[in-house]
């Protein structure tokens, strides 16, 4: 069995408006973008009847976490299709979304300078 739900030469089965039933944003607002990383809950309660875009993305979080834009390119699917399905599942309580990581005072001046000096030295 086939993780993809299209044909190779023939396009997708099905269009991906429709997989996500017309929406183009998800139903709730989630902070959902390129580099939120997307990790499988792990549930006491018998999991809800999903259909296949949504078991297929469920099944690809729970190989391994991951940030989103992975999520949408292992899916072959459209980024803005990818987050209408994730925020679905973070619904349902099946994924948690957490806020990419983001290093702060990298961008000071001081220190790339810093580092530019020692690797002139090098």
């Amino acid at each position: 069995m086939s993780d993809h739900w299209y044909e190779d030469e023939s396009g997708p089965l099905v269009r991906p408006y429709t997989v996500t039933r017309g929406r183009t944003r998800p139903a709730n607002e989630h902070g959902i973008d390129l580099m939120s990383h997307v990790t499988a809950l792990d549930l006491m309660d018998p999991e809800p009847r999903l259909d296949h875009a949504r078991s297929s993305l469920l099944e690809l979080v729970r190989r391994e976490p991951r940030p989103v834009a992975e999520i949408a390119a292992d899916a072959d699917l459209p980024l803005t299709v990818v987050r209408v399905l994730l925020a679905d599942l973070a619904d349902a309580g099946l994924i948690k979304v957490s806020e990419p990581v983001t290093h702060t005072g990298i961008d000071d001046p001081d220190l790339l300078r810093e580092i530019a000096a020692r690797l002139r030295k090098l």
